[in-house]
């Protein structure tokens, strides 16, 4: 067994007849154009196996890019409000009547 699964009788028919068709002139050039395109179809092989390995073994919990930051007014240069600086009633509150106090006392 040779040249994938070829034995060396059946290469050496087909160079015979490949001699005989071509010519002892074309024959060289005919193979050297034929060892680039095979050389050339292999590479591109190769790189295509590369690319989809490479991206088959990209981890999937890659971490997330932080989001953009948002653009603030710039005609305006006081900071946001923050929301705990809002005029909401406290839990800990006292009501601020004065019967209700005297109630309580």
């Amino acid at each position: 067994m040779g040249f994938s699964g070829i034995g060396i009788l059946e290469i050496l028919v087909i160079l015979v007849v490949a001699l005989l068709v071509l010519g002892p002139n074309k024959l060289p050039g005919v193979a050297r154009t034929l060892g680039k395109t095979v050389r050339a179809v292999k590479k591109a092989s190769a790189d295509l196996t590369v690319n989809i390995t490479r991206e088959l073994e990209v981890p999937k919990n890659e971490p997330t890019p932080p989001p953009p930051k948002e653009a603030t007014n710039t005609s305006n240069n006081q900071a946001p409000s923050d929301v705990s600086e809002t005029n909401t009633p406290d839990q800990n509150d006292q009501p601020t009547n004065p019967e209700h106090q005297q109630k309580n006392d």
